[in-house]
């Protein structure tokens, strides 16, 4: 059994399922942060025993996490596990889930690569068929681009500074992370750490956008971005994503935003909003953007979008998806200023280069 020691406290997993966490959703305590620091701690050094360790993580799914106890497991990876490396941009950092798509398409590499011919650099990030789904995520459709991914976090900021769009490898810059993949794996379900992976930040990035299922959970990311200690986000864009991806549902869909990197009154409120994607020429349902080889065939749509040859459903969604990063900067004042900024981006060829300055990076 692991003990309470002097390297990490009085804490070890065990007792705190026992004594915290352990005891069902509907009686069970929420750890403070130091419990939680502890925790996560012990986990990237591998030291629980692992069946304590899946206990532990199925007893917090079931109980919910708090944003404190996020924060805390945030804080301790970025401080154990994530190298960062910041470009002299200031990129939206894009934090999709890491365990991918399987039945619509990728339309992140797209929108990215137009917010950053419009004049928003991005950031995205993703590991490799990780745990559970282990679907396609950003690293498989840049791979199909014949983009390099097998990146260091340097050349991962370079790429942001000579592209305006980069790419973060997580074995690379967040391999305590990576390091769980085999017990994540035998878990079978998904736990926190598919949460705070998404939080890594590793550019350092003064913008974060992600998505959710339900407006609580944006609540509770935002909640956690603020308590965390480890990094300084002054502002969160959150949609209602397909397959808790960062790509707009069709339809009536909620964004949830606080903060500003301009400051202003109201700023620390967060403010929810429903939106008609119809409105901003996303008038199609979301079957219409559904692939079956997701990663080829994003790719493929990624290509033909930004170079013209396609004017469907898919470069609708990938304008959309553009504007919301670029407003999520406030790089244009409302969605619609970024939506033209976008369309602009796209009709003069800009996109397109930006393309292949990525490939050639």
């Amino acid at each position: 059994m692991a003990q309470a020691t002097e390297q990490y406290g009085d804490w070890p997993l065990k007792r705190l399922m026992t004594e915290v966490v352990g005891s069902g959703h509907k009686s069970a305590d929420d750890m403070d942060r130091t419990q939680a620091r502890e925790a996560m701690g012990r986990i990237l050094d591998d030291e629980p025993d692992p069946t304590t360790l899946g206990a532990f993580w199925l007893a917090n799914r079931w109980k919910r996490n708090s944003p404190e106890e996020l924060a805390a497991f945030v804080d301790v990876m970025r401080e154990e596990s994530v190298e960062t490396a910041e470009p002299d941009a200031d990129p939206v950092d894009c934090g999709a889930n890491y365990d991918g798509k399987g039945r619509s398409a990728v339309l992140g590499v797209a929108a990215g690569l137009v917010a950053a011919a419009a004049g928003t650099p991005v950031v995205v990030h993703s590991g490799d068929r990780v745990p559970t789904q282990k679907q396609d995520a950003y690293r498989h459709v840049l791979d199909e681009l014949g983009v390099e991914t097998d990146l260091a976090p340097a050349e991962s900021a370079d790429m942001v500074d000579d592209v305006g769009f980069g790419f973060y490898y997580q074995p690379t810059f967040n391999p305590g992370i990576e390091a769980l993949w085999d017990r994540r794996d035998q878990m079978g379900v998904r736990s926190f750490v598919n949460t705070v992976e998404t939080l890594a930040n590793p550019a350092n990035a003064d913008v974060h956008l992600g998505s959710f299922y339900h407006l609580a959970f944006a609540t509770k990311m935002t909640d956690t971005l603020q308590a965390a200690e480890s990094q300084t986000v002054s502002r969160t864009l959150f949609f209602q994503g397909m397959e808790g991806y960062d790509d707009i549902r069709p339809g009536t869909t909620v964004v949830a935003e606080w903060g500003s990197v301009r400051g202003g009154d109201g700023a620390d409120e967060l403010d929810d909003f429903e939106i008609e994607t119809a409105n901003y020429g996303m008038d199609f349902d979301s079957e219409d953007l559904g692939v079956e080889d997701v990663a080829g065939e994003s790719a493929a749509i990624t290509e033909a979008v930004l170079t013209g040859e396609r004017d469907d459903q898919f470069a609708d969604a990938v304008a959309l998806n553009a504007a919301l990063r670029i407003y999520a900067r406030e790089d244009a004042d409302s969605i619609d200023e970024g939506l033209t900024m976008a369309r602009d981006a796209l009709a003069s060829g800009d996109a397109a280069d930006r393309l292949d300055a990525l490939r050639s990076f």
